[in-house]
């Protein structure tokens, strides 16, 4: 069912109103438009979206929520890397028409997560360990001198303020899902960089952050519960010394939590 809103922002009319359910949505089927011969099963909605009772939405809301499902779906690893995955079966899944999906995987495809196949879909693209240790590498470089600068010139009361961010870490990681963590993980780095008063900086480090958390062919999660937790304690460890004013001990934390060197 390929439909668009009437009208758009600004100009007066009624945008559709639709419903995005958060548990699975229609049956496997096969559209026009795409070949999906093979096709493995697309991400389960309900591992990919927050618990919860169907919601009505604007229409205009609704590519976000599925691009953020997606997204979910890629860290998980359920969006599998090689694999083919046509928009109006994923739609099918969503229980919305093609067109929102396609759009966010076009976005997914500029953020170089997935590929256009021609005629068919599109295919998530296969990375290795040595594409992730790069992006480890572009990190460090990009984020660890700004912590390092910031902890000279931010006061310990700013610092303090992001204690609820880097708790939120904590229990992400203590749930085990890679999904509610990558998140969580992602919100209290933008919180730091946005202490530096760049926008360029926070949009691509974001990016940088974003495409590090994707998993390798193999590794449905990446990292397990106990590396999660792990990696989370070193947000509230890296605030105390914030906090304290000790910069030879933010400066160990920090290379531990960007480079693993102490």
């Amino acid at each position: 069912m390929e439909h668009s809103a009437q009208g758009g922002a600004g100009t007066g009319e009624a945008v559709e109103a639709v419903r995005v359910p958060v548990q699975p949505g229609a049956a496997d089927g096969t559209a026009r438009g795409e070949h999906t011969h093979g096709e493995p099963s697309a991400p389960h909605p309900s591992r990919t979206s927050a618990p919860g009772p169907r919601a009505v939405v604007r229409r205009s809301s609704v590519r976000g929520q599925i691009l953020d499902a997606l997204r979910a779906a890629l860290v998980t690893g359920e969006l599998r890397p090689g694999e083919v995955y046509s928009a109006p079966v994923l739609g099918e899944r969503f229980g919305v028409s093609a067109t929102p999906v396609r759009e966010a995987m076009q976005q997914l495809a500029l953020e170089g997560a997935v590929e256009v196949v021609p005629n068919r879909g599109f295919r998530v693209v296969e990375r290795g360990d040595r594409e992730l240790a790069e992006l480890a590498e572009v990190r460090a470089l990009i984020e660890a001198p700004v912590w390092l600068r910031l902890a000279r010139t931010v006061p310990a009361a700013r610092w303090a303020e992001l204690r609820p961010l880097a708790e939120a870490t904590v229990r992400a990681a203590s749930s085990g899902c890679p999904a509610a963590y990558a998140e969580a993980d992602r919100a209290f780095h933008r919180a730091v960089l946005v202490l530096a008063g760049n926008e360029q900086l926070v949009r691509i480090a974001g990016d940088v952050h974003r495409r590090a958390q994707w998993p390798p062919p193999g590794s449905p999660s990446v990292r397990g519960r106990a590396d999660l937790v792990a990696d989370a304690h070193e947000h509230t460890a890296l605030l105390d010394a914030l906090i304290a004013g000790d910069p030879d001990v933010v400066r160990v934390l920090v290379g531990q939590h960007f480079t693993g060197t102490h």
